[in-house]
């Protein structure tokens, strides 16, 4: 067989990441606050540009439809000559992951790409309103100094305790030695140790604390964990983070079971408890999409356009600057912003087609929750979105980035949507959120004098049809802000002198 060069024509498909298709793509991520900002600065860079009151146009002179979302990647992946003398725009759709391209399908499900959709679903009743999910803005300082009163009736020792709160790093820990807070304010040193035992009983548990195993023992002992095995796990925390497990063991004393669940306690203890208390106030989130029910019972979802100006290309001026340009650099500069107005027009609109189409699945699969509230939600993937309305998994996770929907029931990250799922008695999974809702309930229920341990909430939701260990029953609990049955008990009987 002979060796000599040879020319050969191969045709074949491949998918080039433009400079355009790159910006398209970043896009999807963005909100609609963001986008705000990122036209501003197109508008300041482009002339031909504007704000206007009418939807956005698909391009000077040209009548075709915009791209549809649902086409495949490749019969997409054609670019269109704009009218005039612009140069070539991107019109691959934003549904392609760029690491690898995924085909999109029509799944023929009908739905509306338009800037708002109607979603027609099933009845149902209305149910109990989602807790509210307001920012907090009591300070540390603010809430320690609430409850000083209770621990530290006697008013010398109080005054000493305030403060040692002002002292209070924003990790809640006692930064200054307490001999030298004494000796600045004269007091003796056992009056001084007594304040501080005040403010390390104060809530939350390991404020305080002057240095890491204080805090971890302060908590420890509240949860009633403090026996002398866990003392010395916590006197050598050192250990712990060199991973020295083996001689931990052997210096606690205990089997390799109840060394496991140690170390679990130990990470369940909060290390800076002073950081759940910011003092500021958080901003108001504004949503990007809007939900609302519609009179035939179904749902009504739109963009909210209050923060996502219409962008038009202003054609007077356009025909204006084209006249006066004399030289073929004027020529070509005038082109490549005319195609680049018409890129970003495109690519706008197409990203909105693409939201209104994943939140309108995301009503469809979590119908429950709109109509019956929290107790409703179902476990949800990105993977199954992505399937359903036939794209690309990567796609899903950007246009569900950073975006808020607002319904009757308050306003939420898409991303709360999207939950882990847990067995159930009956068979079928329940989210995670519905589970630290019910938790929530028998919380708020419980009497004072008769606050439910771990313990009791696993019986109780394992009668609700929820079964779940006593630990993750714990983990929930402490993921929604709630305590244990202890700092539970302390905060009602606070309340209740209040």
């Amino acid at each position: 067989m002979g060796l000599g060069p040879r020319l050969d024509l191969r045709q074949s498909q491949s998918l080039v990441m433009t400079p355009q298709l790159q910006q398209a793509i970043k896009l999807l991520a963005l909100s609609n606050l963001e986008i705000e900002t990122f036209i501003g600065d197109a508008l300041a860079a482009n002339p031909l540009l504007d704000v206007g009151a009418a939807p956005a146009e698909p391009a000077i002179g040209d009548a075709s439809e915009l791209p549809d979302p649902r086409a495949t990647s490749l019969e997409s992946s054609r670019v269109d000559q704009l009218i005039g003398e612009g140069r070539a725009a991107d019109d691959r759709p934003l549904d392609i992951d760029p690491a690898a391209a995924a085909p999109e399908r029509d799944t023929g499900d009908g739905l509306d790409t338009s800037w708002s959709s109607e979603l027609r679903l099933g009845g149902g009743e209305e149910g109990p309103g989602i807790d509210e999910r307001g920012a907090l803005g009591e300070t540390l300082v603010e809430h320690l100094e609430a409850q000083i009163g209770l621990v530290a009736p006697d008013p010398h020792v109080a005054g000493i305790a305030r403060y040692l709160i002002g002292l209070l790093d924003d990790a809640g820990y006692l930064p200054v030695p307490l001999r030298e807070v004494c000796e600045d304010l004269a007091v003796p040193l056992a009056d001084g140790e007594e304040a501080l035992a005040a403010v390390q009983a104060l809530d939350p548990t390991g404020v305080g604390a002057r240095n890491l195993s204080e805090c971890v023992a302060l908590q420890a002992r509240e949860a009633d964990r403090y026996d002398p095995c866990m003392a010395r796990l916590i006197d050598n925390l050192d250990l712990v983070a060199r991973g020295e497990f083996a001689r931990l063991r052997k210096m606690c004393g205990v089997d390799e079971e109840d060394f496991a669940d140690m170390l679990a306690e130990l990470r369940g203890y909060d290390p800076k408890p002073g950081l759940r208390y910011g003092g500021e106030s958080g901003g108001a989130v504004t949503p990007d999409i809007l939900i609302e029910p519609a009179s035939d019972g179904g749902w009504r979802i739109a963009l909210n356009e209050a923060t996502l100006p219409k962008l038009i290309v202003n054609r007077s001026y356009y025909v204006e600057l084209k006249g006066s340009c004399g030289d073929k650099a004027s020529r070509g500069w005038l082109s490549e912003k005319l195609a680049d107005a018409n890129w970003l027009i495109k690519a706008l609109d197409q990203r909105q087609k693409t939201i209104l189409k994943v939140a309108s699945e995301l009503v469809k699969q979590q119908e429950g929750f709109f109509r019956n509230g929290v107790s409703h939600l179902k476990p949800l993937t990105l993977k199954t979105v992505a399937e359903a309305i036939g794209m690309h998994e990567s796609t899903v996770s950007r246009v569900t980035s950073s975006k808020y929907l607002h319904c009757a029931r308050g306003t939420f990250e898409l991303k709360y949507f999207f939950t882990s799922g847990i067995s159930t008695a009956g068979g079928e999974g329940a989210s995670a959120e519905a589970v630290k809702s019910a938790i929530r309930k028998l919380i708020d229920a419980e009497a004072p004098k008769a606050i439910l341990s771990d313990d009791a909430l696993v019986d109780l939701l394992k009668a609700q049809g929820y079964d779940l260990a006593r630990r993750t029953v714990a983990k929930y609990r402490e993921a929604i802000g709630l305590g244990s049955s202890v700092q539970r008990r302390r905060q009602k009987a606070i309340a209740a002198v209040r």
